[in-house]
């Protein structure tokens, strides 16, 4: 995209349209599913949300319209708040037991009385559609993996459509949580490219930003990322969304950990706040799903 300003022409950053590739992924998802069932073979996923979080249920709505596109039998457990470690690993042995159930999600955050490092390990791995287990960790970081968790390779697939170059590119990830900071570091590792991981502690963070040709942003604060810690011509994915409690300046009420307006006319690519990483966790999703179907048909 050209810009004009005062005179002067510059090239404003292209912008990554998550919506678009989600779909394309959920087409593929679904001709996949088609197949399968005329196999005899039904992929089902199983969420479990637990409490009346009302961000928690978007997602779990969202999750189940998502099945239905992509012909995959959707299976929901709601259970109270106050529901005991017990009762909740009681119904993750039962769906694991569940010849229908192909994937098993639960929804986090889950209550303070839940361990929720326990709640995963209990679950399958050949069902751990969101890659949380220890087990597909390992094979995460050695590279032999049966699924990947959802965002991360989401990323990834973002990517690699814009036809963004990982292999001997600086990549720099902000964020080092397990479900996304962490495993995005690794699959950028595997594709070959050379990764700082960045967090709260790390000392000018800005000056490592502008280093990156391929720069992360899963820091879990609004606008962290500013023009100034930015590469010209980087392409810039942005993990996180924040509502905001009043509209800003440009009368939006979500941003993510990037500030999309400025950064836009450094980078080279970047990713929008909604409509760029957040569809792609979902498609994501289930694609793990049928994959997992397809592993248990031959596994069992």
């Amino acid at each position: 995209m050209i810009a004009r300003k005062k005179g002067m022409i510059w090239m404003k950053a292209k912008i990554i349209d998550g919506k678009a590739v989600a779909a394309r992924v959920k087409n593929e998802v679904k001709n996949e599913a088609e197949r399968l069932r005329q196999n005899g073979i039904v992929p089902g996923l199983a969420v479990v949300l637990v409490g009346d979080d009302p961000a928690s249920a978007i997602y779990v709505e969202g999750k189940k319209k998502a099945c239905a596109q992509c012909c995959i039998r959707s299976f929901e457990y709601v259970l109270d708040k106050s529901v005991n470690r017990e009762v909740l690993l009681e119904l993750v042995g039962k769906l694991n037991n569940d010849p229908k159930v192909s994937g098993i999600l639960i929804q986090s955050p889950l209550p303070e009385q839940i361990d929720e490092s326990e709640i995963i390990a209990a679950i399958s791995p050949e069902k751990d559609v969101d890659a949380f287990h220890a087990r597909n960790v390992g094979k995460i970081m050695i590279g032999k993996f049966d699924f990947l968790p959802c965002t991360p390779s989401g990323i990834m697939e973002l990517i690699a459509d814009s036809g963004i170059k990982v292999e001997g590119a600086g990549c720099v990830v902000v964020g080092r949580s397990n479900i996304v900071g962490k495993p995005m570091a690794m699959l950028l590792l595997h594709k070959h490219g050379t990764v700082t991981i960045c967090h709260s502690r790390t000392k000018d963070l800005a000056s490592l930003c502008r280093e990156a040709d391929i720069l992360v942003a899963a820091a879990g604060k609004p606008k962290i990322i500013t023009a100034d810690m930015v590469k010209p011509g980087a392409a810039v994915i942005d993990v996180g969304i924040h509502r905001l409690a009043a509209a800003d300046s440009n009368g939006k009420k979500i941003c993510g950990d990037v500030d999309f307006d400025a950064v836009s006319e450094v980078a080279g690519y970047i990713t929008p706040v909604p409509g760029g990483v957040g569809p792609m966790t979902i498609a994501m999703l289930m694609k793990n799903t049928v994959t997992a179907a397809k592993l248990q048909s031959v596994n069992h």
